[in-house]
């Protein structure tokens, strides 16, 4: 069985003049991750392997779940491919995951990853929202054959917020 934890970086900030991929966090991202990264630490096994878009917003995002599953730095590796707003390179990189990994993480950017998590999961998504968390898990044993598996949890930083 195959577990692909899916998050969409926090919440970025405009008001910096940097290109896009180097964009920051802005207050609220931080906060949201934080929330969501230690919420899901406290739920699920830690995934054996991170890896990032390597645009700045993903890249931190990706730290704050790392840090909360407690996960080795070297753990956390950063993919440009994942740096993809359409889906097909994420895909490509689901799909050419090592085997011997059973349950990864991966964090990048939307329209990819609301698109990926409907093409995969069973349950549709409108929106995956900044900070917002996916599971889907798979019956099969090669990353190669996954199709359609089981969303078996999301959270979106509103689920926290409105149970306060």
């Amino acid at each position: 069985m195959k577990q692909l934890y899916m998050v969409r970086h926090a919440k970025s900030s405009w008001k910096h003049d940097v290109p896009d991929h180097d964009r920051p966090l802005k207050k609220r991202g931080h906060s949201d991750a934080t929330l969501v990264s230690q919420q899901i630490a406290g739920e699920m096994s830690a995934p054996q392997k991170i890896i990032s878009s390597d645009a700045n917003r993903a890249r931190t995002t990706a730290e704050y779940f790392r840090k909360a599953f407690g996960i080795a730095a070297e753990m956390l590796e950063l993919n440009h491919t994942l740096y993809d707003f359409s889906g097909q390179d994420v895909m490509s990189v689901i799909k050419n995951l090592d085997d011997s990994l059973d349950t990864v993480m991966i964090v990048g950017h939307n329209h990819a990853f609301t698109s990926v998590a409907n093409m995969l999961g069973n349950e549709y998504i409108e929106n995956l929202p900044t900070s917002g968390f996916v599971k889907i898990t798979f019956p099969v044993d090669s990353w190669k054959d996954i199709t359609t598996g089981e969303t078996s949890r999301t959270l979106f930083p509103r689920h926290l917020k409105n149970s306060e």
